[in-house]
């Protein structure tokens, strides 16, 4: 594609190679498929420059999915942190009952995080990738699912709205941006496997 307007593509990781656990800050390695990762390609624009977040499975997926080039890594861009349960089996998670979309944004996992606080941590690393966009052309993001979750959050600004969004593995979420910010959405889980 040639599309050079300005906005941030949001790639979520490959699939995990360890399925069934709740990845967060757990540093669980991608399973690559080049079919999907082909299909993927397929959906992007030419982009400007790629930022990852440092877990291997995002670093992994960066260099598949855009080969040879130079991929920055911002600590920022981290999923969240399910504190004692991050790496835990699924299965193994307790049942929070019937929590509303702000109680769920709020809470925070024993010694870990929460989803609010996650889209704090997260805006300036946006808001940063927002401004390159803006004078470079479209920037690529590849980070997790909660990153691209606040990436909705901050255009949508509502936070707990963004716990709506499924993003799926390996899918782009395209955010428009304008004087720096992003402020439209484009498209969500294009491909995904």
């Amino acid at each position: 594609m040639t599309d050079r307007r300005p906005e941030l593509v949001l790639i979520r990781h490959a699939p995990v190679a360890v399925p069934g656990r709740l990845a967060g800050r757990t540093d669980f390695p991608a399973r690559l498929d080049p079919e999907a990762v082909a299909r993927l390609q397929a959906l992007l624009p030419d982009v400007a420059a790629v930022i990852s977040s440092p877990a291997q499975r995002c670093v992994t997926t960066a260099a598949a999915v855009f080969p040879g080039a130079d991929v920055a890594t911002d600590a920022r861009l981290w999923e969240q942190d399910f504190g004692t349960y991050d790496g835990a089996l699924l299965a193994d998670l307790p049942d929070l009952g019937p929590l509303s979309s702000e109680a769920l944004a709020a809470h925070r996992w024993p010694e870990g995080e929460s989803f609010s606080t996650v889209c704090t941590r997260v805006a300036p690393a946006l808001m940063d990738a927002a401004m390159r966009a803006q004078t470079e052309g479209p920037l690529a993001v590849v980070a997790h699912a909660g990153v691209i979750r606040a990436a909705l959050a901050l255009v949508l600004g509502h936070v707990p709205g963004a716990l709506a969004f499924e993003i799926a593995p390996l899918s782009v979420t395209r955010l428009g941006v304008w004087q720096g910010r992003p402020v439209s959405i484009r498209q969500v889980n294009g491909g995904g496997v």
